[in-house]
């Protein structure tokens, strides 16, 4: 058999004859590589009708579980995000009741703390004081008594690639993983619920979490344009992460050595290592003093700044951090993060939760330089909350989903576009921070106030960051109002911040229609 010479083998040939001359003989047309596209099934939803005690009346409520598709601007599904709505049932005029939108952070994490840690129906319990590991299961879920559903709606989104989420038809996954394409596929997604529902005259807010408080401010921006201007009624912003540099612990970030300082200062009195005979309170604004008068100066002389005034600040340093002086020296007044999880209680064999200090690990390598077994305040507590959701969405919700829910996606971070660069532009890496974007946000939009709730032992997104953020970047320090907890950066996982914070979120949104 002579072979065509436009053909490099008889496997070509054959490859031919399947793609063109079979499919043509019955009748079909050859795929088109351009038109592939990703399956789009039907979206599915799942309804179903709850009551609960809530603000001392008892509410009848619907929760709805679905997919909802995001389309693009030729009207074709690109994304399918999923949800899960509780809205009042018998409200006279729902039209203009408020709504709560909801989301965690990461990027890569689905709703799951906020849904089942804070803000859900049904809570799951784990151990307030942090002395235990979640263990397996079975766990515990409780009523949330001091849910909001008597004065707010609520709808907890999962970003695309978190729990149910994820592209479909002509998507590609660069269309949602960014700062910008993110804010902006969330912000599609709450003006079609509030389309459908009917909701355009409902006060709005956005809860947020850890990144997703970057996400909020980015999605308050990002409402104001596309021709659909949303103008919100508040932010709640819980362990905020505005700007990075303060949240960022590494070497030569110098912002970072001030904003962590008083962190670690309570989480060392907290462990008894500092400040013993104080007032939690007291003590930290005693560290505050300090680093603004003292550690601030000393960090900007650098090699400039004398041995005995150096030895001087190490000798305080170590009154609020438990650390030994010659400890601190010997780290150049620039104590990390993870060396301090690690040598704060070294003598004991533990490394301290970066999520939460209160939480305590056991280490097999006394010397490693942080935790080398991960976070503490994370994997003591993720089993019960992956369970507690999953349970929940098949028994309560009656939910029914052919792939796994992801409470978390470890490939988004690698693949996360934080800040797009134009093509041809000039551009230096910097930390992010959408803070600016907030202070002018509240000045275009004068009725939006924001409550930043902090946690003491929170060593990822520290307290004193969030004062040193808001100080500055344009924003109106008069309609942000601060709030402080003794546990960490889910501090509703200890008892009396969850009724705290419940009851301070409540506070925060009804006294804004009074």
């Amino acid at each position: 058999m002579s072979r065509n010479p436009a053909f490099k083998s008889f496997r070509d040939l054959c490859f031919v004859l399947m793609c063109f001359i079979i499919p043509a003989a019955f009748g079909q047309q050859a795929p088109s590589v351009e038109e592939e596209t990703l399956p789009v099934p039907e979206p599915k939803s799942f309804v179903t009708q709850h009551q609960i005690q809530n603000g001392n009346r008892k509410i009848a409520y619907r929760a709805t579980a679905s997919e909802r598709y995001l389309k693009n601007s030729d009207g074709e599904p690109v994304a399918s995000v999923w949800s899960v709505a509780y809205t009042a049932s018998e409200i006279a005029n729902p039209a203009s009741r408020p709504v709560t939108f909801i989301f965690n952070g990461g990027p890569g994490s689905a709703s799951v703390w906020l849904h089942m840690g804070l803000f859900g129906p049904q809570l799951v319990a784990v151990d307030s004081d942090a002395t235990r590991d979640d263990g397996a299961a079975p766990y515990t879920l409780k009523t949330n008594s001091e849910g909001l559903l008597d004065v707010t709606d609520l709808v907890f989104i999962d970003p695309v690639g978190t729990g149910y989420s994820r592209v479909i038809g002509k998507g590609e996954l660069e269309d949602f993983w960014g700062l910008t394409e993110d804010a902006s596929s969330i912000a599609h997604f709450m003006r079609d619920w509030i389309t459908d529902n009917n909701r355009w005259m409902s006060p709005k807010y956005i809860a947020g979490e850890s990144f997703g408080t970057t996400r909020a401010v980015a999605v308050a921006r990002e409402l104001e344009g596309g021709g659909q201007n949303m103008a919100l009624n508040g932010l709640i912003l819980i362990s905020q992460a505005l700007d990075y540099g303060g949240s960022t612990s590494s070497h030569y970030n110098i912002t970072s050595y001030i904003t962590y300082l008083p962190s670690m200062a309570a989480t060392a009195w907290y462990h008894k290592k500092a400040g013993q005979g104080m007032t939690l309170e007291a003590f930290v604004e005693q560290c505050r003093e300090f680093t603004y008068n003292t550690y601030i100066p000393a960090l900007y002389k650098g090699s400039l700044l004398p041995a005995s005034e150096k030895e001087a600040v190490a000798r305080e340093m170590s009154g609020f951090t438990g650390l030994s002086t010659a400890y601190i020296l010997e780290s150049d007044l620039r104590v990390l993060v993870p060396r301090f999880q690690k040598e704060l209680l070294r003598d004991k064999g533990v490394a301290l939760g970066r999520l939460d200090g209160r939480f305590m690990g056991e280490e097999i390598d006394a010397y490693s330089d942080g935790p080398h077994l991960g976070d503490p305040a994370s994997y003591q507590i993720s089993g019960a909350y992956t369970a507690a959701l999953n349970h929940y969405l098949r028994t309560d919700l009656q939910v029914a989903m052919d792939r796994p829910y992801l409470t978390s996606n470890n490939a988004i971070g690698g693949k996360w576009n934080w800040r797009p660069v134009p093509e041809g532009s000039y551009w230096e890496p910097e930390h992010v921070n959408v803070a600016p974007q907030l202070g002018e946000t509240m000045r275009r939009n004068p009725q939006m106030r924001v409550l930043v709730a902090n946690g003491y032992y929170d060593l990822i997104c520290p307290f004193f960051d969030a004062e040193y953020t808001y100080a500055r970047n344009g924003i109106e320090t008069g309609k942000i109002q601060m709030t402080y907890y003794e546990a960490g950066h889910m501090m509703y996982t200890h008892q009396e911040d969850y009724l705290k914070l419940a009851r301070d979120i409540r506070t925060f949104m009804t006294s804004a229609s009074e």
